[in-house]
């Protein structure tokens, strides 16, 4: 399986191109309607492919984490998708996709593979509200195949936050009081997780903050405030104090949307932070050279909150939410 992911490196010249692959899986037939659906994860995310190894259980864990396997000396917990999903078919998993993003190794076990695809993500549509409000956000985009299959990107960073502790209340102690309402963030994330996060963050600065699930929706309302501004005589960025952005998001990524921003005269002067779970060093060196500020991995609220805090150019003091 690992011939799958060959050739990683050429992969990230597709960043700043609104393109991604993704690896086509399955979980199953689902018990409840029959079918076996198909599901996708961004490459990028994925370290590698293998038959799933010897489980080791572990008391006391989410009913969706089988337990833990040993890879080249690392312990890592393994997650059953399809437990997690609710699909609960009664074939096999009998391949392990392994997952790296933000610092976090995990294995996700899966029916089955099917291939790679590289797509637009203008492709890559919003789920419909009913379908995201059914699944909690489990599903943060979906494209249609040539051959009529429906393909559905899952939140891999839910599935993170729902079996493990990375959005433990100690997370967010420490975190930066600026007490600025007159300063708002714009920010754009398909992950429902990341966005509760922000939002969290941002709150306990005392910062205002504008949400949208992607990039051409963050693009949208910031035409709006511009037009806005252009016709009280002000600037966008005495409305606009900064943006922070997802990288992968359905319809217009990251990349694009920053090199959109910085292109647009309307909104010289206001910072771009790139806050993606992509850590790599070519992933942050990509979001240099579209013209991003500065870079801050997610599920890091304290380190988020010094970086709003210097780019809006306050005096910062620490406080704890316990």
């Amino acid at each position: 399986m690992s011939e799958l992911l060959k050739n990683i490196d050429a992969r990230t010249k597709l960043a700043g191109t609104n393109k991604l692959e993704i690896l086509l899986f399955f979980l199953g037939v689902d018990q409840r309607t029959g079918r076996r659906e198909t599901f996708g994860i961004n490459v990028f995310k994925v370290r590698e492919v293998m038959r799933t190894p010897v489980i080791t259980a572990a008391p006391d864990m989410p009913s969706s984490v089988e337990g833990m396997v040993s890879l080249r000396g690392a312990l890592v917990p393994v997650i059953d998708l399809a437990k997690y999903s609710g699909i609960s078919p009664e074939t096999p998993r009998e391949i392990m996709i392994v997952t790296e993003y933000n610092g976090h190794t995990q294995g996700f076990l899966v029916e089955g593979v099917d291939t790679i695809l590289r797509l637009d993500w203008s492709k890559m549509r919003v789920p419909p509200e009913m379908l995201t409000s059914q699944t909690g956000g489990l599903v943060t985009a979906v494209t249609e195949l040539d051959d009529n299959r429906l393909v559905m990107m899952m939140d891999v960073e839910k599935v993170l936050s729902e079996t493990s502790s990375i959005d433990n209340e100690i997370m967010f102690r420490g975190v930066v009081s600026v007490d600025r309402p007159d300063s708002t963030v714009f920010y754009c994330d398909d992950s429902s997780v990341a966005r509760k996060q922000i939002e969290r963050t941002l709150s306990a600065m005392g910062v205002r903050g504008i949400s949208a699930v992607n990039g051409r929706q963050m693009w949208e309302e910031m035409e709006k405030v511009a037009t806005y501004a252009q016709s009280i005589g002000k600037p966008a960025s005495s409305i606009i104090s900064l943006i922070l952005t997802d990288i992968e998001m359905p319809e217009m990524d990251g990349y694009i949307l920053t090199k959109k921003i910085k292109s647009d005269p309307r909104f010289n002067g206001i910072p771009v932070i790139m806050h993606s779970s992509l850590s790599g060093m070519s992933n942050q060196k990509l979001g240099v050279s579209v013209g991003v500020d500065e870079y801050v991995p997610k599920f890091e609220p304290l380190r988020l909150s010094e970086t709003l805090a210097r780019r809006l150019g306050v005096d910062t003091a620490p406080v704890s939410l316990a």
